[in-house]
């Protein structure tokens, strides 16, 4: 008996219909199910398991049954930051996967754990008995291709459309595809169909949002409806070693509790002032949305405000990059070098792409006109998209901006500044005594 025949057979122990798979209710004459055949439970169970096995076969998650929550394994050695991305990640996937709804982008380098991620977010649905497919995005155009060979099973209609109304499609590797006009099309066309009925969708990309068909860029950029996870860290398959370069690793024990309101140095203006730069500080990091400025002296408090904001952030399972302006220069240019284990492109992108980005002494006064050109197009980026940003300036390198900068973070719709117009801390001083000004009439 051919395989397909020995799947759909009813169970033989089924004491409704007795192996036949259709059974008949004793009903009075005028009932609409008399003398109608029932397809019995047994074989409804068949055919679902049946589709099942049929979309696992479609999708090659034969090959990537391994592939789940429970296998998905996060380095501790990694650096905390790439460690707690993964992690959000991981927890993210598994909602999805409990409760699709809208959405889900991976974005991040080649062995981030993209695939992995979105592949056990297929295997839980199938476990579940909820039919998925999963399919890379070079095999599905060959796919949908193969419909024009003379001996297709199937007409492409009959095949896109299987495509575009599967209750969850995933998509791994978008952007590796060749760029027919064709293709693009196909695939402009299923995604908006997609879109429209927002209808469960995972995508993994190693490019960037900007670098996709624009069609397709409009809508994965739709907050409402898309939710974008991005991954970092270096490839897995080379090792798992780590080459993330944030910073915020040194920085831990600067927090929101342990910032001093510098009771005997400051006087009450002051003092209030500090209170009330903490308190907005407090409240970014509860909710970071759009972009938080922190302006001050040199030793005002700048650097462990910002700190303070990004260790909470992270301590709540998001992603954070903190990094020094003048380093994140530097580590973009070290990416030009012979024998570097990432390129420009993978580096920029984990930049304009971090979920919350912490810029430390941002300055460009003394910055080359590539190193500022670099500046402005990472955060234009995030200006534009509405990602949340913290960065922290002196007074004396404000007026030095770059002018595209500074009308940004001028903007008040986005930008929330906070002055920190206080004397550099050094943890000894007496608190100032307010200045009393006489209120006769000096005698000219």
């Amino acid at each position: 008996m051919p395989k397909d025949s020995q799947a759909s057979a009813p169970s033989q122990s089924c004491q409704i219909c007795r192996g036949l798979g259709y059974y008949r209710v004793n009903v009075p004459v005028g009932d609409p199910r008399f003398g109608k055949a029932i397809l019995c439970s047994c074989r409804k169970e068949d055919i679902a398991r049946r589709h099942v096995e049929a979309l696992r076969e479609t999708s090659n998650l034969q090959h990537l049954a391994d592939m789940t929550f429970d296998s998905f394994v996060i380095d501790s050695n990694r650096a905390s930051e790439v460690a707690m991305s993964l992690s959000m990640a991981r927890n993210e996937a598994l909602a999805f996967a409990q409760q699709p709804s809208g959405w889900l982008v991976f974005t991040g380098s080649y062995g981030s754990g993209k695939t992995h991620l979105a592949a056990a977010i297929a295997n839980y649905r199938l476990s579940q008995g909820h039919p998925v497919l999963f399919v890379v995005v070079p095999d599905l155009l060959d796919y949908l291709r193969a419909t024009y060979a003379p001996n297709s099973p199937s007409t492409y209609d009959e095949r896109f459309d299987k495509v575009r109304n599967v209750p969850m499609l995933i998509l791994d590797d978008l952007g590796t595809q060749n760029t027919t006009p064709w293709a693009a099309e196909k695939l402009y066309q299923l995604l908006n169909y997609r879109y429209n009925a927002a209808l469960p969708t995972v995508i993994t990309t190693n490019q960037s949002i900007d670098d996709l068909d624009p069609r397709l860029a409009s809508r994965l950029r739709d907050h409402q409806l898309v939710a974008t996870i991005p991954l970092y860290g270096t490839d897995k398959r080379l090792g798992g070693t780590t080459d993330y370069f944030g910073s915020l690793g040194a920085y831990q024990n600067m927090t929101l509790e342990s910032f001093q309101e510098r009771p005997n140095e400051l006087d009450a203006v002051q003092q209030a002032s500090l209170r009330q730069a903490l308190a907005a500080a407090r409240r970014y990091a509860e909710q970071p949305t759009n972009w938080l400025l922190i302006r001050g002296t040199y030793g005002s408090g700048k650097t462990h405000l910002a700190a303070a904001v990004a260790n909470r952030v992270a301590h709540g399972g998001k992603s954070v990059l903190f990094v020094v302006a003048a380093d994140l220069l530097d580590y973009l240019r070290a990416t030009f070098q012979p024998g570097s284990a990432v390129s420009y492109d993978q580096r920029f992108n984990e930049i304009r792409r971090a979920w919350l980005l912490v810029l430390d002494d941002l300055s460009t006064q003394n910055a080359s006109p590539w190193a500022r050109e670099k500046l402005v197009q990472i955060l234009n980026y995030r200006y534009v998209s509405g990602s949340a940003t913290v960065l922290t300036i002196s007074h004396s390198d404000w007026e030095s901006l770059d002018e595209r900068l500074r009308s940004r973070l001028e903007d008040t719709t986005v930008c929330t500044t906070l002055d920190l117009d206080l004397p550099s801390f050094r943890g000894s001083r007496k608190p100032k005594q307010p200045v009393r000004r006489s209120t006769r009439r000096r005698e000219i």
